[in-house]
């Protein structure tokens, strides 16, 4: 068993120096045999234990029946998300750095909490003003290279007025009416208003009687707009899909209405509903209160205030009362106008975005293109452009740009999003016409996103915003699509859960085909974890397991590129299934890294045993696995790479809770007849409940064992049996003499 370089070491329980040592050195390349009271640790045997039952890996080796092919240095990264300045400040720092770069991500992805949080963002306080003397309108950053940028600045939007949208909208000093976004205008889609609709979805949180409605218009106003209600469940559930349909009320259609404020009398007799709309289709094209110097203040619709009601036996407007206890009531908006001022800045230093400069000069891209966004539902294609311009001006590598954040979380209609997506991606690519953008950047979701039926009868957000590109001619502009995986909800984990993952990536990848997305177009999982919302199971052995299965099902699928998030470490919070952290690494509030987290030595397993960095193109094989329990649930799944050097690279998940399971694997030809085994020496990597346990402590929450992966090498031969231990991850390298007849 001895090889050129091996490192044989006893057991280690406790020491953080310890185990950095450990992992540093299976990292350069060392084979390390892990010695135990009772031995070695890993499991091999020529054959199996009297009495075991030996079950098969089938690798499909048949030239010809790869299934996708990726780069790791492209397809496999992590991401950056909002952090406050102290977290810059401590992120970007030399260590902090090598050590997030030590769990093997290649590119990263830089994702805009900014606009997820319905504000504008600044990427750059050097710029212009639309309306320069009162430092406020529309801001276009500048391409000058002045001082690097270290900080990037959240701009509350005053014209967010009443929204909400489904998100939590950062608060600002100077709310004052809800303005839809002028780029959804005929000024600037090309296109009649008519087609790009704007409304407010009034949510009274319970069914109330309404049959009356008073709006305050704002300039501009609509001059023809109907009110509806919602008659079935869920109309905003485009996650689940809206179950009903929206009715006009008889006296709810108004043309050459003339703003101001009205009270209308909708119905004779009151109807039941939680929600009621306003669609609006034609406007005024007044000016809003900044006046008439910017043509974008005078298209669109405004409104001040909604209150929906009855009218009582006078023909006065009564609003509908308010149970104790009754959610307020809320309203989600199709657009809204990005509009904004100097002193709507959130500079109070507990959130902000990592400057482009810090973000490309420290370290933290590893040298490799970086995926970027640009703010699109609250920005302005101008400043975008600049955006670009300026990180090429720079000479930073850019791999991806995605348009936008979330718009499906906004309730934004595929037309609004699409019609958006052509004015950005115009201006970008006057810039640069080499950029590949995409989009739409879906919240993490199982099943396709369904909206309100278009006038074909279309539900499919994902297939009316490929349609509409289509139809437009600019398919092209589309260079991947991108979208989150948040698979199970946080509190619902129990250990059967992970047995759903392949099946659902696979599911979802399968769901944007089927939705037209054409089969050149890249799929691309842009931001990753088990959950969205933090949950216990976040740190515990699950996670390891549940990453190496999201992973290798994602490929399988299909998938193009994959980000896991995040990559800077993180302190521990309290979830309802046990405090947990979102992070590879447990740390405290300087950023002094106490352990590892078990999707940190998952990492290590994808990305420095089962693929290679820096070495080209890996060919996917189809492989599976014949373990099951009673229940039919398949026990250990199977994922094999062919990689450029020459060597198969099997992973391997044993998601048996309390049981290991011994297998043999087997390289099929289908069109020669042969079969072929592992031969000579073989890398066998192995991370599992036995090296690492988490202990639900409160705040004091952390690994022991936090131990890494164990490595040795093995020669191999036909009989050869490999034994995965319990609750773990193991990868086989080697070679396999080619298959003969």
């Amino acid at each position: 068993m001895a090889t050129a370089s091996m490192w044989i070491v006893e057991e280690v329980t406790s020491g953080l120096r310890s185990r950095k040592l450990l992992r540093r050195a299976i990292t350069a390349g060392f084979v390390v045999v892990w010695l135990s009271q009772s031995g070695v640790a890993f499991a091999q045997s020529q054959a199996g234990s009297p009495g075991t039952q030996v079950a098969t890996v089938h690798v499909d080796a048949t030239p010809g029946h790869a299934i996708n092919s990726f780069d790791p240095d492209s397809a496999l990264g992590s991401s950056i998300d909002v952090l406050s300045r102290y977290d810059i400040n401590k992120v970007y720092t030399p260590h902090i750095v090598q050590e997030s770069l030590s769990a093997g991500w290649g590119p990263i992805t830089y994702r805009n909490n900014t606009e997820l949080r319905m504000a504008a963002w600044h990427w750059t306080e050097n710029g212009t003003w639309s309306d320069a003397a009162h430092r406020s309108g529309y801001f276009t950053g500048s391409t000058e290279l002045k001082q690097p940028t270290r900080y990037i600045f959240a701009y509350a939007l005053p014209h967010r007025g009443f929204a909400t949208s489904g998100d939590r909208p950062i608060q600002g000093p100077n709310l004052s009416y809800w303005k839809s976004n002028p780029y959804l205008t005929s000024k600037f889609t090309g296109e009649s208003d008519a087609l790009h609709p704007q409304w407010v979805v009034v949510d009274l949180r319970a069914e109330k009687t309404v049959n009356a409605m008073r709006i305050a218009w704002a300039s501009p106003y609509a001059t023809t707009y109907q009110v509806e209600y919602w008659v079935g469940t869920g109309a905003l559930d485009f996650d689940g899909g809206p179950k009903g349909e929206w009715k006009v009320f008889p006296s709810g259609l108004l043309k050459n209405a003339q703003g101001g404020t009205v009270t209308l009398k909708l119905s004779d007799r009151p109807v039941s509903t939680r929600y009621l709309r306003v669609l609006m289709t034609a406007s005024s094209n007044t000016c809003d209160e900044h006046g008439s110097g910017d043509v974008r203040n005078c298209v669109g619709y405004a409104i001040q205030e909604i209150a929906a009601g009855t009218t009582d036996a006078s023909g006065a407007f009564v609003e509908v009362p308010k149970n104790e206890g009754e959610r307020r009531t809320t309203y989600c908006v199709s657009s809204i106008d990005p509009w904004h001022s100097e002193e709507d800045v959130d500079d109070g230093g507990g959130y902000q975005h990592s400057g482009f400069d810090i973000f490309f000069t420290s370290g933290l891209t590893n040298n490799l293109p970086a995926m970027i966004p640009v703010t699109m539902l609250y920005g302005t294609p101008d400043d975008a452009a600049a955006q670009i311009a300026y990180i090429e001006k720079r000479g930073y590598s850019i791999g991806y740009i995605e348009m936008g954040e979330e718009p499906d979380g906004k309730h934004a209609m595929p037309e609004d999003y699409a019609a958006l997506y052509l004015q950005w991606a115009t201006a970008i690519h006057k810039v640069d016409p080499k950029l590949k953008l995409g989009g739409p950047i879906f919240e993490g979701v199982n099943e396709d996103i369904r909206v309100w039926p278009d006038a074909q009868g279309r539900t499919s957000w994902m297939g009316r915003f490929v349609d509409y590109l289509k139809a437009h001619g600019r398919l092209s502009d589309l260079a991947f699509v991108s979208f989150e995986h948040y698979p199970f909800e946080p509190c619902d984990i129990t250990w059967k859960t992970l047995y759903r993952e392949p099946q659902l990536m696979k599911h979802i990848l399968q769901v944007w085909r089927d939705d037209g997305v054409p089969k050149d177009v890249p799929l691309m999982v842009t931001e990753n974890h088990l959950a969205a919302a933090l949950s216990g199971p976040m740190t515990t052995i699950f996670a390891a397991l549940w990453l190496a299965d999201n992973v290798g099902s994602f490929f399988e699928g299909g998938g193009a590129a994959f980000y896991h998030s995040p990559i800077q470490p993180q302190g521990v919070q309290e979830t309802c299934l046990g405090w947990a952290s979102w992070s590879n690494f447990v740390s405290d509030e300087r950023y002094e890294i106490k352990g590892y987290t078990s999707p940190y030595y998952a990492a290590h397993m994808i990305n420095l045993e089962w693929v290679q960095h820096r070495s080209g193109l890996h060919i996917m094989f189809p492989s599976s696995t014949d373990i099951k329990d009673s229940d039919g649930n398949v026990l250990v799944t199977s994922y094999v790479v062919q990689r450029p050097d020459g060597n198969w690279s099997l992973m391997l998940v044993n998601r048996d809770e309390t049981s290991p399971h011994s297998v043999r694997v087997v390289f099929e030809n289908s069109k020669s007849k042969g079969n072929a085994m592992f031969s000579g020496p073989v890398t066998f990597v192995t991370f599992g409940s036995e090296q690492y346990v988490w202990i639900n402590d409160g705040p004091n929450s952390h690994p022991d064992p936090d131990n890494p992966p164990v490595a040795t090498t093995i020669v191999a031969n036909p009989q050869s049996v490999f034994t995965l231990p319990k609750a773990s991850v193991s990868v086989l390298r080697g070679k396999v003499p080619s298959l003969k007849d």
